[in-house]
């Protein structure tokens, strides 16, 4: 009889010590006396208040059921778990003391710090806008970096010895470069030792040649324009015209006939001194001889 009755006494605790070990993290985990009575304060992870005071702590609190989770120790009510759904991809999955983790397929990104929705990732030179699209940063506003809003360009550079040399874009800020002085370039003196070169000898013939053929165009020119110019004035000297007399006739006009007999007669007086001079040197000559 006694070895009967002592297999079962170990049994019996062997099931009381295994209930107890699995029963630790169940029902109320935080508790406060209240007369003969304990009043629950947290319950353990993944339970719900079912009674606040009671005699039993571990009857106070219930586990959540399949499906629902509890993060509030405190809480009595368990909520459902979160759907991955559209865009969203599971990260984790739920349990009944933490909810669902939401991520994101390729090309979008959380909405929020939960991730309870997707949005299109923007790339660089871009910001997020209505609608969970994106927009090219607007001139004067630039990105670097995926999925940010726009920031403005700078208005000076950050080190005071540079200065802007370009503006910015949608990717970049403005670019900076140092205010170097700008170098001055002396020309180098020819050295007199060192013979010339064929190529500036024959610049220097060239140049000599091109003198010389312009000097004699204008030469050439100017002796062509004053020969016009000599040839224009003989050109206007007056001319002496020789004076026709005619005898006069009956038909002619009385007057007509008054002014050639007065260019007769001027006429022979102009014959006659011309033949008083002749006499006068024959005279002369005859003295002579």
């Amino acid at each position: 009889m006694a070895g009967i009755l002592l297999p079962m006494v170990l049994s019996l605790l062997m099931q009381g010590c295994l209930c107890s070990v699995g029963e630790t993290d169940r029902g109320c985990m935080k508790w406060t006396s209240k007369g003969e009575d304990v009043c629950c304060e947290a319950c353990h992870p993944g339970h719900r208040v079912v009674t606040k005071c009671g005699r039993n702590p571990k009857e106070l609190c219930t586990p959540c059921k399949n499906g629902t989770f509890l993060e509030d120790p405190k809480d009595s009510r368990c909520y459902p778990c979160t759907q991955c759904v559209g865009a969203q991809v599971y990260v984790k999955q739920c349990t009944t003391s933490t909810d669902t983790q939401c991520g994101c397929k390729e090309g979008f990104t959380c909405g929020n710090d939960r991730c309870t929705f997707c949005v299109k990732k923007c790339d660089k030179g871009q910001e997020p806008a209505e609608k969970r699209s994106c927009r090219t940063c607007p001139d004067g506003r630039f990105n670097d970096q995926i999925h940010q809003m726009c920031k403005p360009w700078s208005t000076k550079c950050p080190n005071p010895a540079q200065h802007i040399v370009a503006n910015g874009d949608a990717f970049t800020d403005i670019k900076c470069a140092d205010a170097s002085p700008v170098p001055v370039i002396k020309p180098e003196k020819p050295d007199p030792t060192e013979p010339a070169s064929p190529f500036a000898l024959f610049a220097v013939i060239s140049i000599v040649v091109l003198m010389a053929f312009g000097i004699g165009i204008i030469i050439i020119i100017t002796k062509k324009v004053s020969q016009k110019r000599k040839d224009e004035e003989e050109g206007q000297k007056p001319t002496t015209k020789t004076l026709i007399i005619r005898p006069p006739t009956d038909d002619d006009d009385p007057r007509t006939l008054q002014a050639i007999e007065c260019s007769f007669h001027e006429a022979q007086q102009e014959q006659g001194s011309s033949s008083e001079s002749l006499d006068s040197k024959d005279s002369s000559d005859r003295l002579i001889a």
